[in-house]
């Protein structure tokens, strides 16, 4: 474990992540050595199938189970509290057979969000990541996605900034609070906002007159900003983000 930021590395699968709760970590980064490949399916399957295609794929390309790092979700609508714990108990279970979780451990980073237009009807895998040989040197990480929200109490809402909230000013909070953990990310993993290949948000909100003040003025969106119409997981968090930069992304 690194003395400062607390980082672990998992050494099966080649990559380093930020120690988070039990259903996924704050963000991974490939160790010397290794690079991030991001696959996005041309077909969003339902969870089961999808950590099956997981495995076919690494499978077919020679690494083991062990080398997946980071998965994105999609949900039909935001779940409650207790709904969100039983959902993330059935979405370890997989993780658990593959032996990627160790002591309550969870080193594989993850974006659940929920889309407004065209939902799915069931949870569904869009995209995961997995690292692979490279000696190029070159950096390349997943920051988790997060909300408005400290991570790890018994109940989120014990924590949302301005809980019940929607205003501009609040909402301008919300965004304040992730802009400042993606960071806090970033740098447990030895990166920056100038190394983000692409930055997400996820949210109904109107942030528009945010851009200059928050994201700019950070130097968070130096590769453009992404904005997903989508709410995040959990019923009451308004505003969600993540960032990455895979060396290599492709459609399976």
């Amino acid at each position: 474990m690194d003395r400062v930021t607390n980082v672990k590395r998992f050494v099966p699968g080649g990559y380093r992540h930020i120690p988070g709760v039990f259903q996924y970590s704050g963000g991974v980064a490939a160790e010397p050595g290794f690079r991030i490949e991001r696959a996005r399916l041309t077909r969003s399957l339902p969870l089961s199938e999808g950590f099956d295609r997981i495995e076919a794929h690494l499978t077919n390309i020679g690494r083991p189970a062990s080398a997946l790092c980071a998965c994105e979700l999609r949900s039909p609508e935001p779940f409650t509290e207790s709904g969100f714990v039983t959902f993330n108990r059935q979405y370890v279970e997989r993780l658990e057979q593959w032996g990627l979780i160790a002591g309550g451990v969870n080193p594989v980073a993850r974006t659940n969000v929920c889309p407004v237009l065209d939902p799915p009807a069931e949870v569904v895998l869009s995209a995961f990541s997995y690292t692979a040989a490279d000696d190029s040197g070159a950096g390349s990480f997943i920051i988790a996605g997060s909300g408005e929200a400290r991570e790890g109490l018994p109940e989120y809402r014990d924590s949302i900034v301005r809980f019940g909230e929607t205003s501009p000013d609040a909402i301008c909070d919300k965004v304040r609070f992730v802009l400042v953990e993606m960071e806090r990310r970033l740098s447990a993993l030895g990166f920056s906002w100038g190394d983000a290949g692409s930055t997400q948000a996820y949210t109904v909100h109107n942030i528009g007159g945010l851009v200059a003040d928050e994201f700019v003025r950070r130097g968070a969106i130096r590769n453009g900003l992404e904005w997903h119409y989508a709410r995040p997981p959990v019923v009451g968090i308004e505003f969600e983000m993540d960032v990455r930069r895979p060396l290599l992304e492709h459609w399976i």
